[in-house]
């Protein structure tokens, strides 16, 4: 039965889910107490009380610098590159009507780290490595309009959309190989580690660049929830429902791009978590998007601030990729849907 509670405010009409609403609540007081962890462990153990005076705004002392120069901006970068990964997962999932389907998988990451590897290879020297968000987010972009217009045969199915988008990664793989291969030992190194997945040496010019993408495409996914509800029942359902299914395809995907995109320039190709959040958050609250998105972004923020706080934390004097920690869950994660769903 659905218990969602219905406000009405003038034109404005929001659906809220009790559960939702209190496992989103859990989930943000969750991801608050990991925050204070991550800021108090470390080579330099700090007092959680310190960290919490440090957050108010009040002066940390000695530990000022460690607290808000190199691990607030980390910890922060985590969380926003998890939670647009998580919700570029979630739409995807919903747009393709696979349970396997996320960004790495079908190809949107293959893009971005094709071009950054590129990048890093052969035009560092001339344009600087500050442009390497740029040319990642770019790459992802023209990834995805590849798989489009290959998959395009009178309109978009989802089951050649992601087809067509495991054979585009698989090959984007292989040139990325190819790439570091033959590039200088330097650069090779480089590449492993953005390849890998990191937050390592984020700062707040790093938040800063991030965060609008995040902070703007997250909403706007919202705004597009009926769409992303509608598409769940299949092509012949929506579009007598009054959808026009292929622009709004695009749109889609699109939005999934730019978040998943967004997330890789600034992070690397970090995989699973928007394989492995929408499906945690799917055993949490119900199957509406509206109530979806934010615990999946939520979700994937956790799973990469863990994965960060243990490679940075558990190896020590080693500062491990969070990508590695990631896909140790992830690997294990998407077997077990293999099994589950018998492909």
């Amino acid at each position: 039965m659905d218990k969602r509670r219905r406000l009405v405010a003038g034109p404005v009409s929001v659906a809220i889910n009790p559960r939702t609403l209190a496992v989103t609540t859990l989930l943000a007081l969750a991801c608050l107490a990991l925050t204070i962890l991550s800021l108090s462990i470390g080579t330099v153990l700090i007092s959680p009380v310190t960290v919490i005076e440090a957050l108010l705004g009040d002066s940390a002392g000695p530990y000022g610098f460690i607290i808000d120069t190199l691990r607030l901006p980390r910890v922060v970068m985590a969380f926003l590159v998890g939670a647009a990964l998580g919700v570029s997962g979630l739409i995807l999932q919903a747009l393709v009507r696979n349970p396997l389907a996320s960004p790495d998988i079908i190809g949107i990451s293959g893009g971005a780290s094709v071009a950054a590897v590129a990048f890093l290879s052969f035009l560092t020297p001339y344009l600087g490595i500050h442009w390497l968000p740029v040319v990642a987010i770019a790459g992802a972009m023209v990834a995805a309009l590849a798989i489009y217009l290959l998959a395009w045969r009178q309109g978009v199915t989802p089951v050649r959309l992601v087809l067509i988008g495991i054979g585009l990664s698989a090959a984007m793989g292989a040139a990325t190989t190819l790439m570091i291969t033959l590039s200088p030992i330097t650069t090779t190194m480089t590449a492993y580690v953005w390849l890998t997945g990191s937050v390592y040496g984020s700062d707040w010019d790093d938040v800063r660049a991030l965060a609008p993408w995040v902070l703007v495409l997250l909403p706007l996914a919202l705004t597009r929830a009926g769409a992303i509800d509608l598409q769940e029942f299949g092509d012949t359902v929506a579009s007598g429902l009054g959808l026009a299914v292929q622009r709004s395809r695009m749109l889609l995907l699109l939005l999934a791009v730019a978040l998943a995109g967004s997330a890789v320039a600034y992070a690397g190709a970090i995989g699973f978590v928007g394989l492995i959040a929408p499906h945690i958050a799917r055993k949490l609250v119900d199957r509406h998007f509206s109530g979806l998105a934010p615990v999946a972004a939520i979700i994937g923020g956790l799973l990469v601030m863990i994965a960060d706080l243990i490679g940075r934390t558990v190896f020590v004097p080693l500062d491990l990729p969070a990508g590695i920690f990631v896909s140790a869950i992830g690997a294990p994660f998407f077997i077990y849907l293999l099994f589950r769903q018998r492909y």
